[in-house]
């Protein structure tokens, strides 16, 4: 399964069905580049529980101002449009996976 890029105009329409994990970063952020790989990685294990999709903070200011955020990375889960759950800053594959799973 690919990861998809949101934008601004796309983001509400990427996350209305089913359960997506949001990843908010930016091409400086040295987590935000760590955690990309294990994303990639990611993917194909939650493939049919949950799609993820990654908005781009610097590109997509009124996103990321909608939602709070602050720093980055953020991840954050949404089911069927409604955010869910949160976490802050670089994960390891596992609490990911873990943190997906408790709300297939």
């Amino acid at each position: 399964m690919a990861i998809k890029h949101a934008t601004d105009a796309s983001f509400h329409g990427d996350i209305e069905k089913g359960l997506v994990l949001v990843d908010f970063w930016a091409t400086w952020c040295g987590p935000c580049k760590m955690i990309a790989p294990v994303l990639e990685e990611l993917a194909p294990e939650i493939e049919g529980q949950a799609e993820i999709v990654k908005v781009d903070v610097d590109q997509n200011q009124q996103t990321a101002a909608e939602f709070g955020i602050m720093s980055i990375p953020t991840l954050v889960l949404f089911k069927d449009g409604e955010l869910v759950d949160k976490v802050v800053g670089y994960q390891p594959k596992e609490a990911l996976a873990e943190f997906v799973s408790k709300h297939a």
